[in-house]
């Protein structure tokens, strides 16, 4: 299914009239404050989210997997359901590969589908978490970090034909998250493991075409419960600093240990210049992978208060990142969950835009701790939702992504395409 332009268009025309007087209202508020309204609405043009390729489906827990009607079969239907949703909301201009999940096996057929979608690859992500059909060696007890070289060799290798995949599709990252840790005290020696995972990331790391980078991510739990080789942003820095420049740390806002100081973790990482970027969600336990803002947006408006500050301290702009979503949906339309999730990254990067940074600079001089405060609040309950419409309007997409996929029953019409019974490929 394609979405057309001239649906777009009409959706819009039809509630030009009151996004107008909304924007022009925000528009006048923020000029009040010595801010360009346009500015912010061109920096949140410029923003663009990639979706991976897992979460076009429907995701599960592991109690069960209720899969939806319409679900992509193939990673054509993938594309192209990425497709829609860049239509729709013109900031999910990429796709991101789980290999070997999406294995493309016509690159240049797969390359042709997403250029006419005005799509292109992100990076590309391995999978030694799971062990795949035929596979000759288990990764029960680790892949990259396994007492067995045999093991580690296999994990490896299977890294570089990851790269491989990405070099024929125009990738230029690739993506190593390890579940590698230990469940007991006593089951792993702590320094072999990470001994062995650094012998493993360097030869994968020679491998690296001159202009790729890796992203090494981390995660404090879970699989393995007592130990995770790469177990917060400090082990994966260490790891990317022995590396060299072309490793970089990937953040997961599930990833961390509950109420960890996410915004002082990115602040550091880009004073450091070594974040990679995002992979958003949110959490109300742990890794719940839920849709991004549902339940602590104020969380993540303070990551982007970050983000915008250590962005323009190195001088870099928001497409020099890997922004990524990585959520699960269990019980919502996957795609949109997906727009819920691009919306409210928006929402939260044009809030974190419009912060007074002068006002706030001088009330840390002055230790003004309420001021301060007021400044980070304002900004957070401003209606910024004009902007964020705006932004999409002018790129070509439509003002109410959500209620102009309803209106024209998108959900229907794939499964009208694919059947009422349909299971995405991976998860």
């Amino acid at each position: 299914m394609k979405i057309d332009q001239y649906k777009i268009d009409q959706h819009n025309d039809s509630l030009l009239s009151k996004h107008n007087n909304q924007f022009i209202f925000i528009k006048e508020q923020l000029g009040e404050q010595g801010i360009n309204a346009n500015d912010v609405v061109k920096a949140l043009e410029a923003f663009q989210v990639a979706i991976p390729s897992w979460a076009l489906g429907t995701g599960g827990t592991r109690f069960g997997r209720f899969s939806g009607g319409g679900e992509p079969r193939s990673l054509e239907e993938k594309v192209e359901d990425v497709g829609l949703l860049h239509a729709l909301n013109r900031s999910s201009g990429s796709i991101s590969l789980h290999i070997p999940w999406d294995i493309p096996e016509q690159a240049q057929s797969i390359i042709n589908l997403a250029t006419s979608l005005d799509l292109k690859f992100d990076a590309v992500n391995s999978n030694t978490f799971q062990d795949q059909k035929n596979q000759e060696h288990s990764y029960k007890f680790g892949s990259l970090s396994h007492v067995d070289p045999k093991v580690r060799k296999q994990a490896v290798e299977h890294n570089i034909e990851v790269i491989k995949y990405g070099k024929d599709l125009g990738s230029k990252a690739l993506s190593i998250w390890l579940s590698d840790g230990s469940c007991f005290p006593g089951q792993s020696n702590f320094v072999k493991s990470f001994q062995n995972t650094l012998e493993s990331l360097q030869e994968i790391y020679a491998a690296l075409p001159d202009d790729w980078k890796v992203y090494v991510e981390y995660k404090a739990y879970e699989p393995n419960f007592y130990s995770t080789v790469i177990q917060d942003w400090g082990s994966s820095l260490l790891f990317c600093q022995k590396l060299g420049a072309k490793a970089d740390v990937l953040v997961d806002l599930g990833h961390h240990l509950p109420n960890a100081n996410i915004e002082q973790i990115v602040a550091t990482l880009m004073m450091e210049g070594r974040l990679a970027g995002f992979h958003f969600n949110d959490s109300k336990y742990g890794d719940d992978d839920l849709t991004v803002g549902s339940i602590r947006p104020y969380m993540l408006f303070l990551i982007f208060v970050e983000l915008v500050e250590g962005m323009k301290r190195a001088n870099r702009a928001s497409d020099t990142y890997a922004w990524m979503i990585d959520a699960s949906h269990n019980v919502k339309d996957p795609l949109e969950d997906l727009l819920q999730s691009v919306e409210a990254i928006l929402l939260s990067y044009a809030q974190a835009l419009i912060v007074d940074r002068k006002k706030l600079e001088q009330a840390r001089i002055q230790n003004d701790v309420v001021l301060a405060q007021q400044i980070l609040q304002n900004a957070f309950r401003t209606d910024v939702r004009p902007l964020v419409r705006e932004s999409m309007r002018l790129s070509g997409g439509a003002i109410d992504p959500i209620g102009l996929f309803r209106n024209l029953s998108v959900r229907s019409e794939l499964m009208n395409e694919r059947g009422k019974v349909t299971v995405a490929t991976g998860l």
